[in-house]
């Protein structure tokens, strides 16, 4: 009996150390802003011409999921698996519950329009699957998603949904 009360605090032991490394990483998604979605594959054709194009159509939605606080998005970099990215310059501020579309193509941001320009016309995430990395302005990780078009993307309509 004795000895399989050890195995069973040895068990238990192997357990917790298992679920720590968990809670170390989900430490990493205690920002208020989180990646909720990304339109990866642009409706029609690609084209990333800045004049009749379609980059405009590729965006990564990025939500405020705070029931009481207000961010400003200055600051926050956007990266993918490449290491390309975009660093949000302009002061954009979410609202408890508020997002934006961070497009590709040239417009004009809007708080209200709940959209920021990349003013670039190439396009950023990757058809096939691409690594999606959201960043505080202190350098460390807002949030982070992996998609593949194969395993993510079950309805092929070029977008992904990671946080509802």
């Amino acid at each position: 009996m004795k000895a399989v009360r050890l195995a069973v605090v040895a068990l238990a032991s192997v357990c917790v150390a298992v679920l720590v490394p968990g809670q170390a990483q989900a430490a990493e998604y205690s920002s208020a802003l989180k990646i909720r979605g990304v339109q990866y594959d642009a409706p029609g054709r690609d084209d990333n011409s800045c004049s009749s194009g379609n980059t405009d159509e590729e965006f990564l939605v990025i939500t405020n999921f705070s029931r009481s606080t207000t961010v400003n998005l200055r600051g926050y970099v956007v990266k993918d698996a490449a290491g390309n990215r975009f660093v949000l310059t302009k002061n954009h501020t979410l609202q408890p519950g508020d997002f934006i579309r961070l497009r590709g193509g040239r417009g004009t941001d809007s708080d209200g329009g709940n959209v920021v320009y990349r003013n670039n016309c190439n396009f950023l995430w990757n058809n096939a699957g691409d690594s999606l990395y959201l960043y505080k302005p202190s350098g460390d990780r807002a949030d982070v998603h992996a998609y593949t078009k194969a395993k993510n993307d079950r309805d092929g309509n070029g977008y992904v949904t990671f946080h509802k």
